[in-house]
């Protein structure tokens, strides 16, 4: 399945991160969708991903410190085989892109990627030799109403809470960014992470993006290389909106992948 980089480059900007749900099911039609770019999304031999219409006892208690998921009719799983070195960067590459499909059929997702039953979520899904499910997310109608720990983390109706850009990147100047580079780090600046931390750092040449963690530790039990796949995506789509497209080469630690710049359509 080639990205759908016009309708997902979109919901890059209109992606917030939901934990209060209406608990209606998801329409036949929409979640028909939702089932096959889980299916047909597979960049990725070593991660895929489920959604099931079942999430009793999925959620379990609070997620950071930004609440509890309620009303959630449906989650999706992010399974990974964990005998590729790289399935966490490529868990959350792959996830995202179900995330922004979700987003632009208008519904609400929240990545959960520490705080669910991971028992619970294997019992719905049938995994194969050496897959474990990485994370998950809450998929469903938002409320209109966002909840408290909601309106803390979009600063009660500001845009997205992130640092500033020239603080994740190095290379070339931000004052000297222009075209398709510009637009991959803007998008890549507003990937979600686990508990808004966003690990990821930007090493920035004439043709290409390197994608680098702040450092070793992973922090809440998460994988921060999970949260730089996230970026990665948002990076891919924003240079393909832009009339660019490129390969990722996947790097040693610190640095997690490198997007290099294949061809420029100037049409």
């Amino acid at each position: 399945m080639e990205i759908p980089y016009q309708r997902w480059y979109k919901a890059v900007f209109q992606r917030r991160s939901r934990r209060l749900y209406n608990y209606l099911h998801i329409e036949r039609e929409t979640f028909e969708k939702l089932i096959s770019v889980c299916n047909n999304f597979r960049p990725f031999d070593s991660a895929r991903a489920i959604i099931t219409e079942n999430t009793k006892g999925i959620f379990k208690g609070i997620i950071g410190a930004y609440g509890k998921i309620r009303g959630s009719p449906s989650f999706i799983a992010f399974i990974g085989d964990m005998r590729d070195r790289n399935v966490q960067e490529k868990a959350g590459y792959t996830g995202e892109g179900i995330i922004l499909e979700a987003t632009s059929l208008g519904l609400g997702t929240c990545w959960v990627g520490k705080s669910f039953d991971p028992e619970i979520a294997t019992s719905f899904i049938e995994l194969k030799e050496y897959e474990k499910v990485i994370a998950v997310a809450s998929v469903g109608y938002a409320s209109l109403e966002e909840s408290f720990e909601e309106k803390i983390l979009t600063g009660f109706g500001k845009a997205h809470h992130r640092k500033p850009l020239g603080k994740m990147m190095s290379g070339i100047k931000e004052s000297e960014l222009s075209g398709w580079i510009r637009e991959a780090l803007v998008s890549a600046r507003l990937a979600p992470s686990a508990v808004n931390r966003q690990p990821w750092r930007f090493f920035v040449e004439e043709n290409s993006i390197t994608v680098s963690v702040d450092n070793l530790n992973d922090s809440y039990g998460i994988s921060k290389r999970l949260d730089c796949g996230i970026a990665m995506l948002h990076i891919e789509v924003a240079a393909l909106y832009s009339g660019v497209s490129g390969k990722w080469e996947f790097l040693e630690p610190p640095d997690v992948a490198k997007f290099k710049i294949e061809s420029e359509n100037s049409g």
